[in-house]
């Protein structure tokens, strides 16, 4: 890794959190800090701000999962968690809480680092596809806004679809602002107006 990582790991049992920072050293993460409590869990990690949470539970409930992922801000940043046991319902609220990786069957020494490799690329994926799909939803409800303020412009002018565009893409130059800004600012008048 290039860039140092600021790693937290949540574990209440000395003994394995001694061993999770061992391997973690080991695989030149040196940056890392043990919270054996879960309570305040959110508060200590919002002061903390790591970079990556690995959780450590030997038998979680799905209530606590949810909580867990819900503190440590599993869609903000990749969360590690792993269990001894699972079952079908724990997948499915890990997978559903945002997690990064859920490792069944305990925490191994030698599969720390490539399981949080592993959680840092695809929580990387999971955000990029995440800032796609916003960018491709406000594309659309950007295109309707200007659909409407054409449709605004052609009954008010009397004029067709590509004249009414014009006319925005004009106003919008003529003014320094974006498009999108001047047939929001029209839809916004016309429904003050209407």
């Amino acid at each position: 890794m290039a860039k140092k990582i600021k790693i937290v790991v949540v574990e209440p049992d000395r003994d394995r959190a001694c061993e999770i920072i061992d391997a973690l050293s080991e695989g030149g993460w040196g940056d890392a800090t043990v919270l054996a409590e879960t309570t305040s869990l959110a508060r200590r990690l919002s002061e903390i701000d790591p970079d990556l949470v690995l959780i450590d539970l030997a038998h979680p409930s799905r209530d606590m999962l949810e909580q867990l992922s819900l503190a440590s801000d599993a869609r903000g940043r990749p969360v590690a968690m792993f269990v001894d046991q699972s079952d079908d319902e724990m997948t499915k609220a890990a997978i559903a809480a945002g997690l990064s990786a859920y490792v069944v069957d305990g925490l191994q020494k030698a599969r720390i680092k490539p399981v949080l490799e592993t959680a840092i690329a695809r929580f990387q994926m999971m955000s990029q596809m995440r800032s796609e799909l916003d960018a491709a939803k406000q594309a659309l409800e950007d295109r309707k806004t200007i659909d409407r303020a054409k449709g605004l412009l052609m009954r008010a002018r009397s004029v067709n679809e590509d004249e009414a565009y014009n006319l925005l893409r004009k106003t919008a130059m003529d003014q320094g602002r974006k498009v999108i800004d001047v047939a929001q600012s029209l839809v916004t008048a016309a429904e003050l107006l209407g």
